[in-house]
């Protein structure tokens, strides 16, 4: 047998790639346009509680994306009371194989990967779904995803008005203040969720509950705007999607798997079914779907995250990377 090798980044390597706003955002559009022209395989993701005493659980997503010649699985745990150790509440491994014989070819650390992937999610879904004109942004949550989400957005509208809220009032502050940095506008830290969300262009919530409780009013959206939530335990009340004129989703085949979720109670309900969404956002990137398609249309976008994503993001940075000579190859078998 021949010398095999993986190659490996760690956050080191990936801080040093540099991806900018554009690269991220182009490599999920080139991701979702494989999924909606059926070039992808998409797995419902697993999930793996080891002790409810832990309070978290790790997420196992697995894919295939035809045009980057890649299939790959992530594994990333979401650890709610990791900020009591000074850690990140979700960390995650990427691997990346070969298709057609199934060697490993790459191992990758995806904590800033999911994070990414995830805000270019919500951003290209505000491009094709949001209003025209977006001025007021509401974000509900300060996890490792929401940084991204309002970093990604601002990054396509430049929006007038910034709100954000958290529970925990230390971690909304220091969400202001590095968002405020960064993007170099004012940003507006809330101390409720109706002041934060409430007649927005956008409204996101990303937040961190420890059970399902019906936080988010349905009648905070404005005719015309542009919802998306996505927190792990859901923060709707059963009657919180009437009234929209689209609901759109990330993948399908998701949408039963597990027991979490924005929508899983309306789901346990059978107020959500299948024939409920009008569309996959893959469907709308790959144009064989119209997005918005009125000023005065309402629309929820509920994505629960896709392998595809992981495994385009990663492969750009696998790419760069290589570029820059600063992959590390580590001797995975030797004859």
């Amino acid at each position: 047998m021949a010398r095999i090798e993986i190659e490996y980044l760690g956050q080191p390597e990936i801080d040093r790639v540099g991806l900018t706003n554009d690269d991220i955002l182009d490599a999920i559009e080139q991701g979702l346009i494989a999924a909606g022209q059926g070039k992808t395989v998409i797995e419902p993701r697993m999930h793996l509680t080891p002790d409810p005493a832990f309070n978290g659980h790790f997420n196992v997503l697995r894919g295939y994306v035809e045009p980057l010649g890649y299939a790959g699985v992530k594994v990333v745990g979401d650890f709610v009371d990791n900020y009591k150790q000074g850690l990140p509440s979700e960390l995650a491994l990427l691997n990346l194989f070969c298709p057609r014989t199934g060697m490993p070819r790459a191992v990758i650390d995806a904590a800033g990967i999911t994070d990414m992937r995830t805000g270019a999610l919500t951003a290209l879904g505000a491009k094709w779904l949001g209003p025209k004109n977006p001025k007021v942004l509401g974000h509900v949550g300060a996890r490792g995803t929401s940084y991204w989400n309002v970093r990604l957005l601002d990054h396509l509208f430049d929006f007038e008005e910034i709100r954000v809220h958290s529970r925990r009032p230390e971690s909304r502050d220091a969400f202001g203040e590095r968002l405020s940095r960064d993007l170099g506008k004012k940003v507006i830290v809330t101390e409720d969720w109706q002041s934060c969300l409430e007649g927005a262009d956008i409204l996101i919530e990303a937040t961190r509950l420890n059970q399902p409780a019906p936080m988010f009013d349905r009648s905070w959206v404005k005719k015309g705007a542009f919802v998306v939530p996505y927190g792990t335990m859901s923060a709707l009340p059963l009657d919180f999607t009437e009234g929209f004129d689209k609901l759109v989703m990330d993948d399908l085949g998701q949408m039963r798997a597990g027991h979490l979720g924005a929508l899983r109670p309306h789901i346990d309900a059978g107020l959500i079914s299948e024939q409920s969404f009008y569309a996959e956002i893959g469907e709308i990137a790959a144009g064989l779907k119209p997005g918005r398609e009125a000023d005065d249309e309402t629309i929820l976008f509920w994505h629960r995250g896709m392998s595809t994503g992981d495994i385009a993001l990663g492969a750009r940075i696998l790419e760069k990377a290589r570029g820059m000579g600063i992959v590390q190859n580590l001797l995975y078998r030797d004859a």
